[in-house]
């Protein structure tokens, strides 16, 4: 008689609830369209007059603003032109979103969860003073 698969040691165990979905990261172009409608907006412009300071047409920049559309980098260079922006500036606003999403994402563990699995995994190494001023010695570390 064999033993139920649950029991089988070279078996994997069933999943016992959803898995978490990842956040999903957002898409260069859905940033860039993002950076281009702010700066268009911040200018109290049109899409039709950056369009066509642009040379491209209003609903083709509306598709990149809304992050449908992959934009080439000559196109872009227009784009940056039409709005009188320096494609640098564009670049490295989307790399301040890119990051600041990134810090969002980053993976926020509770404390104790941290002393716990430290707990199991190592003996403990804190000094008698530490102990005897009632402090564990660790330290924690806060970004925005």
């Amino acid at each position: 008689m064999t033993a139920p698969a649950s029991a089988r040691p070279d078996r994997p165990r069933p999943l016992t609830g959803p898995l978490p979905l990842p956040m999903a990261r957002p898409l260069l172009r859905s940033v860039l369209g993002d950076v281009l409608r702010r700066t268009r907006k911040g200018q109290r412009r049109t899409l039709a007059d950056v369009a066509e300071a642009a040379r491209v047409s209003v609903p083709y920049l509306s598709e990149v603003e809304r992050g449908r559309k992959e934009v080439s980098s000559e196109v872009l260079a227009a784009i940056c032109e039409g709005l009188r922006v320096r494609l640098s500036d564009v670049l490295a606003e989307i790399g301040r979103e890119l990051a600041a999403d990134q810090a969002r994402r980053a993976r926020v563990e509770r404390l104790d969860a941290i002393r716990e699995r430290r707990a199991v995994t190592t003996p403990a190494r804190t000094s008698q003073t530490s102990q005897a001023r009632g402090r564990g010695g660790d330290v924690v570390c806060l970004a925005a």
